[in-house]
C-alpha cells in the first residue's frame, strides 16, 4: 500500500514501528482500534489500546492479556515514529490510530460514527496525508435518522407492547449498540432485562464510569410476571427457538443500520426494525473523509469498492484495501448463556 503501512496475511503492518493494527492473526505487538471480535483477536504477545477501552478489551481477551494503554491525544514514540490514539466514536474506547514520521501523517480510522452517543467519546476528524477509512455503509442509500428519533420510537414500541402484556425483545450487538440503547431507555416503562453477553459488557461500561440505568440478567429472573412489562436486550445470536421459548408471549425487533434496506426486517423475521448503527452513514463518511484533507484515501470493508470509485470520480486518489472485518454483525463474544 505504501512504505509506512503494508497489508500482509497477518493484517495491516507498520514496518517502521514494527506493530500491527487490528491483526488478523497473533503477532508480537498489536495496536487495537476497539474491542469488537473482528478487530481484537486473542493470542498476541502485547496489545496497545485507548485507556477508555481497556476494560472491554480485557473482557474480550481475558484477564491474562498484556495490555498497555494510551490516553486519547497522548503521544508515544515507537522506533522513531510518533504514535497516538484519537476518539473514533464507535463504541467505548474506540480509537483512530495516528502515525507520524518526518512530517507526514497516516491515520487508520478503525470503525467510527459521527452521531452523538452518550456512552463513548465523540469522533474527532484528523487532518492527515493518508487516511484509511472504513466503509461499512458506503452507499448513498444509507442515511440515518436522528438517534433521538430512533430512541423515541423504541420507547414507544416498548410501551405499546407493555400495555398489551407482551415481552419486548430487542436484538442488538452485545458490545456498544446494546449499551447505547440501554442508556436511552425510558425506565418508567418497566424493567430492563439482558442476555448474559450484554450484561457482561454492561459491567465494563459501568466500571468505566458510563452511567447506565439498572439492568437485570434475564437468566436470574425469579418473578416471570415481570416479563409482561419488560424489555429484553439480547445479541442477534440469541434469536433462536431454544432461547426464545422462555418468552411465550413476545414481540421481537432488531436494531441495526441494515434495517435501512427494505426487506432486511422480513429476512430477519422480526416484527419491527429500528435503524440505529454504530458506523457512519454515507454523509458521515463523506464528511469525515473531506475533513481529513487527505491526499490519498484507502477504503476498507463494507462498500469499499463503491466508495473508492465515487472518490476517484470526484478527483480524489482512492484505493481499496481488502480486509476480513465484518462491520455490523453479531458480536456476542462467543456467549451462549441466557
Amino acid at each position: 500500500m505504501n512504505d509506512m503501512l503494508q497489508l500482509n496475511p497477518k493484517g495491516l503492518y507498520c514496518s517502521a514501528g514494527d506493530f500491527y493494527i487490528d491483526p488478523r492473526q497473533p503477532v508480537n505487538k498489536a495496536v487495537i482500534t476497539h474491542a469488537h471480535a473482528d478487530h481484537a483477536r486473542w493470542g498476541c504477545r502485547s496489545y496497545l489500546c485507548a485507556t477508555e477501552g481497556k476494560g472491554v478489551l480485557l473482557a474480550r481477551l481475558g484477564s491474562d492479556a498484556s495490555i498497555e494503554t494510551l490516553d486519547y491525544g497522548d503521544f508515544k514514540t515507537v522506533n522513531g515514529i510518533t504514535l497516538s490514539l484519537h476518539p473514533a466514536g464507535h463504541i467505548l474506547g474506540s480509537a483512530q490510530v495516528r502515525i507520524e514520521k518526518d512530517g507526514r501523517v497516516w491515520v487508520v480510522s478503525g470503525d467510527y460514527k459521527r452521531e452523538p452517543d452518550p456512552t463513548c467519546t465523540p469522533m474527532e476528524p484528523l487532518r492527515c496525508h493518508v487516511f484509511i477509512s472504513e466503509s461499512t455503509f458506503g452507499l448513498p442509500i444509507f442515511r440515518w435518522p436522528g438517534p433521538e428519533e430512533v430512541m423515541a420510537d423504541i420507547n414507544a414500541w416498548w410501551r405499546s407492547n407493555r400495555d398489551q402484556g407482551r415481552t419486548s425483545i430487542l436484538f442488538a450487538y452485545a458490545l456498544g449498540k446494546a449499551q447505547r440503547i440501554i442508556a436511552g431507555l425510558d425506565t418508567t416503562t418497566g424493567p430492563i432485562l439482558t442476555h448474559g453477553a450484554v450484561e457482561k459488557f454492561n459491567s465494563c461500561y459501568r466500571e468505566a464510569g458510563i452511567p447506565l440505568p439498572p439492568t437485570q440478567y434475564v437468566g436470574a429472573l425469579g418473578d416471570k410476571q415481570i416479563l409482561k412489562r419488560s424489555l429484553v436486550i439480547a445479541p442477534p445470536s440469541a434469536d433462536n427457538p431454544s432461547w426464545l421459548r422462555r418468552f411465550p408471549d413476545r414481540i421481537r425487533a432488531f436494531a441495526s443500520g441494515w434495517m435501512r434496506i427494505r426487506g432486511n426486517r422480513r429476512r430477519r423475521s422480526v416484527d419491527r426494525g429500528f435503524v440505529l448503527s454504530d458506523h457512519s452513514d454515507w454523509d458521515g463518511l463523506v464528511e469525515t473523509i473531506t475533513a481529513t484533507a487527505a491526499e490519498k484515501i484507502a477504503v476498507t470493508h463494507g462498500y469499499a469498492t463503491e466508495m473508492a470509485r465515487w472518490l476517484n470520480e470526484g478527483g480524489r486518489q482512492a484505493e481499496v484495501i481488502p480486509t476480513v472485518f465484518r462491520g455490523e454483525e453479531d458480536d456476542a463474544g462467543g456467549e451462549t448463556e441466557s
